[in-house]
């Protein structure tokens, strides 16, 4: 038997940008030793897991990193949903709902874009705990104008987009920190988007995720907290670069993206 695979670039419009994604098409389940396996050999930030629950148009999702599974994907959603329509399996017309490890998840087509429907996941309280932030620093090598933490990251915002893009943190040091990943972010100096934003998380055996969905679930309520606005647009300025819009509506944050494939095969069993 052989099992689809497709690699999508989420949260691009053209090939070799955005976050690369894997898509492996599942009759059924799959043991989990043999996906982090295809997962490591993929070697993405993450690779994704789909198939159709029994009877039902629901699809259960799962993924996972090369060394991890992850609580919450933004880019694979997307990438996800996107194969499944390209493919035929399902209709352009209609949602791609997934029962996931963060509930049930919901994308859907608009025009050229896709919109995932996903928790929000904003901040608690600002740290001041004078030794966290100190850590905070050393492993970013920045000054830090805020933290905070929610139930998967930090945030960290710095003081504008220049040092947000020439940040170089130690990677040891961040994998040190008991979070899924370090969110680092400032307003956008370009008036064509309201913030930029980077994403690290070497504990996942991901140093740096060219575009981080799932962080503009807490990026999108920060944001719009600061700046008054629900809808806002986001650029993620790693090497490869991507665009997220987002749209908060309380619980929930909308997030838009764009996606193309740029590989198609099969796992030989």
């Amino acid at each position: 038997m052989k099992t689809p695979i497709i690699q999508v670039d989420a949260f691009s419009a053209r090939p070799f940008a955005g976050n690369p994604a894997a898509v492996c098409l599942l009759d059924g389940p799959a043991d989990e030793i043999r996906m982090q396996h295809i997962a490591a050999e993929m070697n993405l930030s993450e690779t994704a897991f789909v198939y159709r629950e029994a009877g039902s148009g629901i699809f259960r999702l799962r993924w996972f990193t090369p060394v991890a599974e992850v609580d919450l994907c933004g880019h694979a959603t997307l990438a996800t949903a996107h194969a499944l329509w390209e493919g035929g399996i399902l209709d352009r017309s209609d949602p791609c709902l997934f029962d996931t490890r963060s509930g049930r998840l919901e994308a859907k087509r608009e025009g050229d874009w896709i919109a995932l429907d996903f928790p929000s996941e904003p901040c608690g309280d600002e740290i001041v705990d004078a030794t966290e932030l100190d850590s905070i620093r050393q492993a970013l090598g920045a000054s830090v104008q805020w933290a905070g933490r929610n139930r998967l990251d930090l945030l960290i915002e710095l003081e504008d987009e220049r040092a947000v893009r020439e940040l170089s943190p130690d990677h040891r040091r961040v994998a040190r920190i008991p979070v899924r990943g370090v969110i680092v972010t400032a307003r956008s100096a370009d008036p064509a988007f309201d913030f930029v934003s980077r994403f690290f998380a070497p504990a996942l055996g991901i140093d740096e995720d060219p575009v981080c969905g799932s962080a503009h679930c807490c990026l999108g309520p920060f944001w719009a907290a600061r700046i008054g606005l629900d809808d806002l647009t986001g650029h993620q300025v790693s090497r490869r670069g991507g665009v997220v819009r987002t749209r908060v509506r309380g619980a929930r944050t909308h997030l838009l993206g764009q996606a193309v494939t740029v590989l198609k095969g099969h796992l030989v069993e």
